[in-house]
């Protein structure tokens, strides 16, 4: 009769065990599936602002001749975003995107004609919009990340995610010179 009882209750310890074990290892799966979505969701807006650029440079091909330097290096960065193969290659082409977006944008002030054309208009605009949402999305990707990783560092969360290969994942990171003042100077006309 005690032995009945004794392996009941080890059959009942091991029962939630194995509950508890697969109740952590499916919380870790939805967490890193997450990332992966919250990722999956950053390339779709990536995309299309990568879409745009072509659009976007064809017009202002027409009215910056002399800024050839500032063109080509947005179709250059462009082309490094196209062959860009791993997450930290991915983020530093992206990042470097962005940034010569930003040059093409700050000379685009010199040309008021380009300003004022609707078609230039019109793809600056969904550039900004889009840049504004994927700002949005990477801001959701980090949280996904910060939540993943602490879980996985958190016990008793750390045996499963050790025992199941759970690796950390990296967040989106801006470049060091992000992280730079920016010198503002005004000119008086």
């Amino acid at each position: 009769m005690i032995g009945l009882i004794v392996l009941a209750v080890l059959l009942l310890i091991l029962a939630v065990l194995t509950i508890y074990v697969v109740t952590i290892y499916n919380g870790l799966v939805s967490l890193k599936n997450n990332i992966d979505k919250a990722w999956s969701n950053i390339d779709v807006l990536l995309k299309q602002r990568f879409d745009e650029l072509p659009k976007l440079i064809k017009v202002c091909e027409g009215y910056m001749q002399h800024e050839q330097k500032t063109l080509e290096a947005v179709i250059k960065a462009r082309s490094m975003v196209q062959n860009a193969r791993g997450g930290k290659d991915s983020l530093q082409a992206q990042n470097m995107l962005t940034d010569t977006l930003r040059s093409l944008f700050m000379v685009v002030e010199r040309y008021p004609d380009l300003k004022a054309d609707t078609a230039f208009q019109s793809l600056s605009q969904r550039i900004s919009e889009l840049e504004d949402m994927i700002a949005d999305r990477r801001e959701y990707y980090n949280d996904a990340v910060t939540i993943y990783n602490i879980r996985i560092e958190q016990f008793p969360d750390v045996i499963i995610a050790r025992l199941f290969n759970f690796a950390a994942r990296t967040l989106w990171q801006i470049d060091a010179a992000h992280r730079e003042d920016v010198e503002v100077s005004f000119q008086h006309m």
